[in-house]
């Protein structure tokens, strides 16, 4: 099975964290922390910044890891890092996905997120980030 190394941003404003929604691919339509996948060379961090930027065309600070993810798809094994980030410049402008939001804390289990990212969700809660 083949293995993907990503990373995950959980980007917090004014105490909500952003969603996003899937539009391409097998896992159209799920709700997913943007990211992507980690070039040869790159840190994670160096990843990040490039993905959201590439995605939503704005500008993030990696601020701390959060957690990592090992889930495994029916086609696929991910390895997913996950940080917390703040925006350095910009707005998300969807580039890449169908749809955002914006979810505060007791709705952050408002949207159907994709298997991976629910761990993510956990990791949020055990933390107390949500």
């Amino acid at each position: 099975m083949k293995t993907y190394h990503v990373v995950a941003a959980i980007i917090r404003r004014n105490g909500k964290i952003l969603a996003t929604q899937r539009g391409y691919g097998e896992y159209k339509d799920g709700w997913e922390f943007p990211g992507g996948k980690i070039e040869p060379g790159e840190t994670p961090e160096e990843a990040l910044v490039r993905e959201i930027r590439e995605e939503l065309a704005m500008d993030i600070a990696v601020e701390r890891h959060v957690t990592d993810v090992a889930y495994d798809y029916p086609t696929f094994h991910l390895e997913m890092a996950c940080f917390l980030c703040g925006i350095v410049e910009g707005t998300p402008h969807l580039l890449e996905h169908e749809a955002a939001r914006w979810l505060a804390p007791e709705a952050i289990d408002s949207v159907d997120w994709l298997p991976a990212d629910v761990l993510v969700v956990d990791a949020l809660k055990e933390q107390g980030v949500v």
